[in-house]
């Protein structure tokens, strides 16, 4: 395949109440639901002056259009009172699967400074309840988070990001079951020296999952955290890489001075001939990008 072209990048609107009023937001997950589209998004308090507090919380809304959503007035998920989401909650994705909403998350502690994911699940996403914790950090996969879930022919996959030394890596495991448990099979997507993404690599939506060519549009970054969005196409089983765009899809434009360089995918609708893939600039502005095959 030769790849994507963008035809059109739009800045998302949340009409918001409360405290997420004067909240950074971003890592907009997004997804298809009656006649409309709902969103979960990841809410920061703006408290630069104390770190320990900047404790994210997860906020539902929904929306007509996909591009301008109406928020809730509470956080759907919010950090504790257990100690592995203690200190944040953070990355929403959601698989919506017989009439039940799956919901995977990382969960933060500030103390111990680790990252969990997590597994919240209810009938609609108002109603989510925390259910367990999905992957520990243990060496080699150290703060495990960033999920993508995947339906395969033999069950499921769920893709997650990943610390082993001073980088970020893409990992993938299996389960015959949403619920787990999730069994480690090793790296999805390697690193490539002297490129956009020679250092860090995070997980992204999966479009095209129930064909022979599923393809993810991850996130790559270089040493110094530069953060692109790119994709990567898998065989029908997600077992390797098939084909892989050499340049990035997706980079930051307009970054405010003083604001980090990064493009960061978190979800993608597939809309007829057409993808609507969902990101964050900079940790705090949110955008939808129009896509098509080339």
């Amino acid at each position: 395949m030769k790849g994507f072209a963008v035809e059109a990048i739009e800045p998302m609107t949340l009409s918001r109440h409360g405290r997420l009023t004067d909240m950074y937001v971003l890592s907009p997950f997004v997804w298809k639901s009656g006649k409309g589209f709902e969103i979960l998004i990841r809410a920061v308090p703006r408290r630069d002056d104390e770190p320990r507090l900047k404790m994210a919380e997860i906020w539902w809304g929904k929306s007509d259009d996909g591009l301008h959503f109406d928020m809730d007035r509470a956080p759907v998920i919010f950090p504790g009172p257990g100690l592995d989401d203690l200190d944040g909650c953070e990355d929403p994705t959601v698989i919506v699967d017989k009439g039940r909403i799956h919901m995977w998350y990382t969960g933060w502690n500030h103390q111990q400074a680790i990252g969990r994911l997590l597994y919240a699940a209810g009938p609609d996403a108002q109603r989510l309840v925390k259910q367990r914790l999905v992957l520990d950090s243990k060496p080699p996969y150290a703060n495990p988070k960033e999920a993508t879930v995947v339906r395969a022919g033999d069950g499921w996959r769920l893709f997650f990001e990943y610390a082993n030394g001073a980088a970020s890596h893409i990992g993938m495991a299996r389960a015959d079951d949403l619920e787990g448990p999730w069994t480690i099979d090793g790296p999805a997507i390697d690193i490539r020296k002297d490129s956009w993404d020679c250092w860090h690599l995070s997980t992204g939506p999966v479009i095209g999952a129930d064909t022979d060519r599923p393809v993810m549009f991850y996130n790559g970054a270089t040493r110094d955290a530069h953060w692109r969005i790119g994709w990567a196409a898998f065989d029908k089983d997600y077992a390797r890489i098939v084909a892989r765009g050499a340049e990035p899809v997706i980079a930051p434009e307009n970054v405010t001075k003083g604001a980090t360089d990064i493009a960061f995918a978190s979800s993608a609708i597939e809309d007829g001939d057409r993808i609507r893939l969902y990101y964050s600039i900079s940790d705090q502005d949110i955008h939808r990008a129009t896509l098509r095959r080339l």
